[in-house]
C-alpha cells in the first residue's frame, strides 16, 4: 500500500497539473481525478501481479528490484510532452469510459495512449534489442472463420487473454466477422506515427482488426488540427475485448478504431 505521505504528495501533483494540448490547438487541463489516484495506482499493481511488487513512499517497485518514481513533479506539460515523456501517474490523466456510448471524445482525451515507456519495456522487453520476440506465441484468430494466426506476447497473460477474445468473437453472427478477419497486425517494433512514443504493438500486446472498416484520426481530420471522430466498429466487439483487459482506440480523441491493446490497469475494478 502507498503511504499517506506519498498519496498526498501525488494527489497534490495530479491536482495542479495542466497539460497544454497539441492537435486541436486548444488548451485543456488533465490529471488524475482528485481522490482517485491511490485507487488507480493500486489497480496498476493488481493488474500486473507477475511484474509489480507494490508501492513504497515514492516509487512503483517491480519484482526484479527496479523502481520507478510515481511522479516527476513537472506541471504544465504540453500534450506532446504528456505522450512522449510522461511519468507513471500521467497514465491516468484521462479516465477510460468503460460502458459509455461511443461518441466524439473531448479534445486530447486519449485514455491509455499515455504510457510510461520504461515500465512497459521492463515488463515486456525492448523490441529494438529483440527482447520481445522470445516471448511471442502464435494463437488462432477466429479459427471457425479462417482468421489464421497472430503473434502476441505471453507476458502478463496477453496471449491467453486474446485467445479468450478470439473464442468469443468466433461465436458472433457472420455479419460481424467482416470487421475482424483478416486481422491487420499484432507485433510490430515501431513508434506511434508522428511521435517518439513506442507503440503497444512493439511489446506484442496489441492487435488491429480488419482494416476494411478502419477509421483513423489522421485520415479524416481537417489538416490534422480539428479531429472529426468517426467509427464503424460495433460496440459488441469492443465489449468482448474489454472483458479480457483490452482497451479500444475508438475512445480516443486521436482515434484508431481498429486498435485494441492490453491495458487492464485502466479497466480493473470496472468490468
Amino acid at each position: 500500500m502507498i503511504s499517506t505521505r506519498a498519496f498526498f504528495f501525488a494527489f497534490a501533483i495530479a491536482t495542479i497539473n495542466a497539460f497544454c494540448v497539441g492537435a486541436s490547438g486548444a488548451e485543456n487541463t488533465f490529471g488524475a481525478a482528485p481522490g482517485n489516484l491511490k485507487d488507480q495506482l493500486d489497480r496498476l499493481v493488481r493488474s500486473y501481479p507477475d511484474q509489480i511488487a507494490g508501492l513504497d513512499t515514492e516509487f512503483l517497485v517491480l519484482k526484479n528490484g527496479l523502481k520507478f518514481r510515481i511522479s516527476d513533479g513537472r506541471t504544465n506539460k504540453t500534450f506532446r510532452e504528456l505522450l512522449e515523456s510522461p511519468d507513471i501517474d500521467d497514465m491516468f490523466y484521462s479516465a477510460y469510459p468503460l460502458g459509455a456510448e461511443p461518441k466524439q471524445p473531448e479534445a486530447n482525451a486519449d485514455p491509455g495512449r499515455v504510457r510510461f515507456e520504461p515500465l512497459f519495456v521492463a515488463m515486456y522487453g525492448d523490441c529494438n534489442r529483440n527482447e520481445v520476440v522470445r516471448h511471442l506465441r502464435a494463437i488462432d484468430w477466429l479459427p471457425k472463420h479462417g482468421g489464421g494466426k497472430v503473434m502476441v506476447t505471453t507476458v502478463n497473460g496477453v496471449a491467453g487473454a486474446l485467445e479468450k477474445v478470439s473464442r468469443e468473437l468466433d461465436e458472433l453472427p457472420d455479419d460481424r466477422v467482416k470487421y475482424l478477419v483478416p486481422a491487420a497486425g499484432t507485433y510490430n517494433c515501431r513508434r506511434v506515427a508522428g511521435s517518439r512514443a513506442r507503440s503497444m504493438h512493439g511489446y506484442g500486446a496489441a492487435i488491429d482488426i480488419s482494416t476494411r472498416f478502419a477509421d483513423y484520426w489522421r485520415w479524416v481530420s481537417d489538416d490534422r488540427t480539428r479531429v472529426r471522430w468517426r467509427n464503424r466498429i460495433p460496440i459488441q466487439i469492443v465489449r468482448i475485448f474489454e472483458k479480457q483487459g483490452f482497451i479500444w482506440g475508438g475512445y480516443w480523441y486521436h482515434f484508431d478504431t481498429i486498435h485494441f491493446e492490453y491495458r487492464p490497469e485502466l479497466l480493473a475494478g470496472k468490468r
